[in-house]
């Protein structure tokens, strides 16, 4: 892709403040360390999702077109609970939508052409986000992008296929525990994404909510219903933070 050399720093620092390029091979080299460690994993999409019942073409065509490993391994989980298919595809759709977000970040961030961005668009993920702001300038952003993209995008889709070859072989999933290989990935994903009290605090009470319906809800719908667990800890954060100003007030008294 074509340097803009109007382009200032990827990070948010002004324009042209001097931030050193970094070098493309390293940048190079950790793209390709995240798309392949990542890619791998739709090795475990293909499996969870030819054990819940999709076909071969189902379950290619939803890495391909989807691309969003969440929301995947929730629609086939969902599915493979016995849930209602709109729920399934609701509790996939709405756990896509943070890509919506990322977009709009890396829309400014990569700058890229019009006729460029529809396709970029469908490499809008967790890990391309991650890479590109990472960067310090925005050519390497937009090299780390397309990078990790491309390797990902690739390996995800081989891999889906190779899983879903690989259960139909073995038949029944559940049976050699291959069931669980889809949440087990996700989380292995998500825990090194914890890092502050608020995001702990958050996940935990999303795992409570989620555990604690899943017997008396329909299966999608406690995922959905797991969701309110940041707007309900960004809600008790903001208590405590206007609390602390009138305990101050009331010491100094």
């Amino acid at each position: 892709m074509r340097e803009d050399p109007s382009a200032g720093t990827a990070g948010s620092g002004p324009a042209g403040a001097g931030t050193a390029g970094k070098p493309e091979a390293a940048v190079v080299r950790d793209a390709l360390g995240v798309g392949v460690a990542v890619g791998l994993s739709g090795f475990a999409f293909g499996v969870t999702s030819a054990g819940a019942g999709l076909t071969l073409l189902q379950t290619c065509a939803l890495s391909l077109l989807v691309f969003t490993g969440a929301s995947q391994f929730a629609l086939v989980g969902a599915l493979a609970g016995g849930g209602n298919p709109f729920t399934a595809a609701a509790g996939a759709f709405f756990l896509g939508t943070r890509n919506a977000f990322y977009g709009l970040r890396l829309s400014q961030l990569l700058a890229l052409p019009r006729s460029v961005k529809p396709f970029a668009a469908q490499w809008v993920i967790d890990e391309t986000t991650a890479v590109a702001l990472a960067q310090p300038d925005r050519r390497s952003a937009r090299l780390g992008f397309t990078v990790t993209g491309l390797t990902l995008y690739v390996l995800w889709n081989l891999t889906t296929l190779l899983g879903a070859l690989g259960a139909e072989a073995i038949g029944d999933t559940a049976a050699w525990g291959l069931d669980a290989a889809g949440p087990a990935v996700f989380l292995a994903l998500l825990a090194p994404m914890l890092r502050t009290a608020t995001e702990r605090a958050t996940a935990g009470i999303a795992v409570v909510l989620g555990l604690g319906l899943l017997p008396v809800l329909p299966a999608g719908v406690p995922v959905l219903v797991a969701a309110l667990a940041a707007p309900a800890v960004l809600w008790a954060r903001g208590r405590l933070a206007g609390k602390r100003p009138e305990q101050d007030e009331e010491t100094t008294r």
